[in-house]
């Protein structure tokens, strides 16, 4: 059996652990142990890539490969997979076995009884063609196992065994509308009962088990276990570390220094002591350092000294100093350019024929003609998402589910492609902010209740002041202009938000990239030369939603409203497929970019 998924796909969908559906059978897919023999993986060189993902995942030298592809003559007249998935769950539902009063009964079977993979035969009758059960049990921790039927119809004590069924009533397949049910002693239970919970938990406690690793990994647990849906979108989040790749002396020495920090460049004091300490470093970090300018090395630790032990740089701090030091111009290459071609429009350019009432508020317009993005990933949860990059990756309360035993490397993809950078004037957010405060507070509070209803703590997701929310709308409104005239849907078009409060820098890159591919055609880059027009569309288009008054008079406080924390915004104004935004298509407020009806003060 084989079926084919692209190489970006298993780091964004479909990575280790991820629940699968293929034409012909439920799996999941295996951890990397399962990805392909060592000659069969391609190297990807990112510097900058190891010290967040060192971070995030505690592996001390992480390497990154491209996921693996199919090679090898065929076996049996299929091709050799490339990645190995394992049939899960175990149990099943037989097709179409009885329909009586308008309910229909399937019955639940393990694979132990079938006949074949696919197939249920017993005595004489004509074998019956069977599909996996849609519903497991999983925690948090990335943990998932078949249900325990029998434990979840019978209870712990009774030990009736009977032949179990699955009784549907009705047609819309609601959790009310399911009941398991024993054919041998007549006891049966609501599947609702599954998934509100209780004391004890309805579903056991967790077993711990990793089928994704093979068939007899686990490790301890003993959280509640939780029904999951396989098909459901909460069923496997991705854990991904994404950096920008930046031209020597542009970043890669910073990255550089905070990776070998601890091995001999921390007592570097002075530019003559960094000649003196090169002879004496480790063989290794000599290798490492051997193409990057002493110059550039000698500021990236004067840099990493004045940060202090206690605060080094995030990756995207670097990735705005060198997008913002690009030089003005209109796209000249030089050498050392080929990943990260860079240039800042001048103003004259990008705000003619704009009202400045609104040009005035943006500090900068750069081309980036050329990028190169990786990403990695690094581990995955269940249920609930990992916090996003660009709220600083926060503590979470749950730990990331491993991608293999011993996981030394991580599967990675490169996106080549183009991008628009605007930074927003820090005087004109400081006065904005002002007059926000109140605003601020009301979304602050809807966080909390936001927080509360899903049983996190706010370690996990900050609230990242309102700053941060007028960040991420603008950039919302934009995509959705410029996808009018740029050529690309807004499917295609990505946000990466640069928000340093304590530097009052606020920055948005819209960019889109794409692996296997030489780059794009420019046809984004170039609306960069409009981009005061295309701003001034996107906030007099953010004025009027055709779901206003409902949509602008959304209160996060309100008693008995939805819980939201994407509050002025909805699929008629703000928010974007799911490819194109990092935060999910939460912090959105169109109130707080521009007056909307009833809020004009916000």
């Amino acid at each position: 059996m084989s079926d084919e998924v692209r190489r970006s796909q298993l780091i964004h969908t479909w990575g280790p652990g991820a629940l699968l559906e293929l034409p012909r059978a439920s799996v999941i897919v295996s951890g990397l142990q399962g990805w392909g023999r060592p000659d069969q993986r391609e190297p990807i060189d990112e510097p900058r890539l190891v010290a967040p993902v060192r971070h995030r995942a505690n592996v001390e030298n992480p390497r990154f490969y491209a996921p693996p592809v199919a090679s090898g003559p065929p076996r049996r007249g299929q091709p050799q997979p490339a990645v190995v998935v394992y049939r899960f769950p175990e149990w099943y539902l037989v097709r179409d076995d009885e329909v009586v009063e308008g309910r229909r009964s399937r019955r639940l079977v393990h694979r132990t009884a079938l006949h074949g993979k696919t197939e249920l035969k017993y005595g004489h009758k004509p074998a019956r063609r069977v599909v996996a059960t849609r519903f497991v049990r999983a925690c948090t921790r990335g943990h998932v196992d078949d249900v325990d039927w029998q434990h979840f119809v019978h209870g712990p004590d009774d030990r009736c065994r009977g032949e179990l069924w699955l009784d549907e009533h009705g047609t819309a397949g609601d959790l009310a509308d399911l009941w398991v049910r024993c054919g041998a002693c007549g006891k049966r239970r609501n599947l609702q009962e599954a998934r509100d919970g209780g004391s004890p938990p309805p579903l056991g406690y967790c077993s711990g088990r990793m089928p994704w690793l093979g068939r007899h990994a686990r490790e301890a647990c003993g959280q509640p276990a939780r029904l999951l849906v396989r098909t459901a979108s909460n069923a496997w989040f991705p854990s991904r570390v994404g950096v920008l790749s930046l031209p020597e002396g542009g970043g890669v020495a910073d990255e550089l220094v905070e990776r070998f920090w601890a091995q001999g460049l921390q007592g570097v004091d002075s530019r003559e002591a960094l000649d003196i300490a090169f002879k004496f470093l480790p063989e290794k970090v000599k290798e490492a350092l051997a193409n990057v300018d002493r110059d550039a090395l000698w500021t990236a630790i004067a840099r990493r000294r004045a940060a202090g032990e206690a605060t080094p740089r995030n990756a995207r701090q670097v990735e705005l100093d060198a997008i913002l030091g690009a030089p003005e111009g209109f796209g000249t290459e030089k050498p050392g350019e080929e990943r990260f071609l860079a240039r800042c429009l001048p103003r004259d350019i990008w705000a003619e024929g704009a009202p400045a009432w609104l040009t005035d508020k943006v500090a900068t317009v750069v081309q980036l003609h050329r990028l190169r993005e990786v990403v990695a990933l690094v581990g995955f949860t269940r249920f609930e998402g990992p916090p996003p990059e660009a709220l600083g990756g926060g503590e979470s309360d749950v730990s990331l589910a491993p991608l293999g035993e011993n996981t030394e490397w991580f599967p990675a993809v490169e996106n080549l492609g183009e991008g628009i950078f605007f930074s927003l004037d820090g005087d004109a957010i400081a006065e904005w902010k002002a007059r926000a405060s109140q605003r601020e507070k009301q979304l602050a509070g809807g966080h909390a209740r936001w927080l509360k209803q899903r049983g996190m703590s706010p370690k996990s997701y900050p609230f990242p002041e309102a700053a941060f929310v007028l960040l991420h709308t603008l950039a919302h409104l934009l995509i959705l202009g410029l996808s009018r005239d740029a050529g690309y849907p807004a499917a295609s078009i990505r946000e990466r938000l640069y928000h340093d409060a304590e530097g009052e820098r606020y920055g948005v890159l819209l960019y889109t990239a794409s692996p296997g591919a030489e780059g794009t055609l420019g046809g984004l880059v170039a609306q960069a030369r409009s981009f005061g027009l295309h701003l001034e569309r996107a906030v007099r288009a953010a004025e009027l939603c055709s779901n206003d008054p409902i949509c602008a008079q959304h209160d996060p406080l309100a008693a008995g409203g939805a819980v939201s924390v994407a509050v002025v915004a909805c699929h008629g104004c703000t928010l974007l497929p799911e490819t194109s935004c990092e935060v999910f298509n939460e912090y959105l407020d169109r109130a707080l970019v521009i007056p909307v009806l009833g809020r004009r003060d916000a």
